[in-house]
């Protein structure tokens, strides 16, 4: 690792501003370092949501801003999950993930694993916060990440 590639991993680390991420991931993108560009959407990920790190609600608005984010990078213009959005605010967070883990397999499930963001699925999500789920919600969470290939006692905090 080059010595300019380990400054802007350092920087990002430490960084908290949306725009700098922004621009940081940017930049990484024009020069082909791909190292840095996905450290800095991850970290930029990690700051957006507005509720307090380790709860639920951080949690599936960490998932919503990454898809967001990383559908917008793809397709040019800004894109958003309208109707996953919607369903948050008729429902709330808990009962949005219970109702996506439970249903058919979500083509923002499916988006995420092709991005390697297995960790910020709503199947992880459920997981990570199992005690708050039915057990019908955490089985099918732990299945459909072993079906994609992903061992959920290994890379997930089941309880």
């Amino acid at each position: 690792m080059s010595d300019t590639t380990e400054r802007a991993l350092l920087f990002i680390s430490r960084c908290s501003d949306p725009k700098q991420l922004r621009q940081v991931s940017l930049n990484a993108w024009r020069k082909g370092d791909e190292q840095v560009r996905r450290a800095a959407q991850l970290r930029l990920y990690e700051i957006l949501p507005a509720d307090k790190p380790g709860t639920l609600e951080y949690d599936v608005w960490q998932s919503i801003h990454a898809l967001e984010g990383e559908l917008s990078d793809e397709r040019g213009k800004t894109t958003r999950l309208a109707r996953t959005r919607q369903k948050i605010a008729r429902d709330g967070e808990l009962g949005t993930v219970a109702d996506l883990v439970l249903g058919k397999m979500s083509e923002g499930f499916r988006m995420l694993i092709e991005r390697d963001m297995p960790q910020l699925t709503f199947e992880a999500v459920a997981l990570k916060h199992a005690s708050r789920f039915t057990a019908d919600v955490v089985s099918a969470a732990k299945q459909r990440l072993l079906e994609a290939g992903f061992n959920p006692e290994i890379y997930f905090a089941v309880s």
